[in-house]
């Protein structure tokens, strides 16, 4: 019943440090899961005086990765390709190889727009050595270019009259992109 009284002087400040201290954290937190202040870099080096071949534990990898460690336990159940070590008690072990697996995946994820199912076929069809061999196609034009898998899959099944009708909404589309587009 007896509430302490404040002023209206008190009140306001109060406010305006509870929003000043909101738009520094707002600030800090980049991390797209875990609200860690994270660099432009999708994935960041290990801070830790482990050798690059040592094994690691979950938030390790974690940490490394900037993802929460139940994402790592999904990737687990939805990529059978990644197999960390288990010892007693269920704890995780990552190898390095894993290690690289998970950069990739999550490269291709987060960075490249995959889906899982996406990221599934990709691993199913190319199988895990080759996907870790491919380097990221350098994006220094904003012009979306489909490879030539797709472009088979577009001409598939569609008319000539579909095909022209896409082509022309294309041309539109590139007209409105232009006039759009700063120089």
């Amino acid at each position: 019943m007896n509430q302490p009284t404040q002023t209206a002087g008190q009140v306001i400040e109060e406010e305006a440090q509870a929003e000043t201290v909101a738009h520094e954290t707002a600030e800090k937190i980049t991390g797209p899961l875990t609200g860690k202040d994270v660099s432009k870099e999708p994935v960041k080096q290990p801070k830790t005086r482990k050798s690059a071949s040592a094994f690691r534990t979950i938030s390790e990898v974690a940490d490394i990765l900037d993802v929460q460690q139940h994402v790592l336990r999904f990737w687990e159940t939805k990529f059978s390709q990644i197999r960390p070590l288990k010892r007693g008690g269920g704890r995780r072990y990552y190898r390095p190889e894993d290690l690289e697996l998970l950069k990739k995946i999550h490269h291709l994820l987060y960075t490249e727009g995959y889906t899982i199912k996406g990221v599934q076929k990709l691993l199913r069809e190319k199988g895990k050595a080759a996907v870790l061999q491919e380097k990221p196609a350098p994006q220094n034009n904003n012009e979306p270019k489909a490879t030539k898998s797709v472009q088979g899959q577009i001409s598939v099944g569609m008319s000539t009259k579909q095909r022209s009708a896409l082509q022309t909404m294309l041309g539109e589309l590139k007209e409105l992109r232009a006039l759009i587009k700063p120089e």
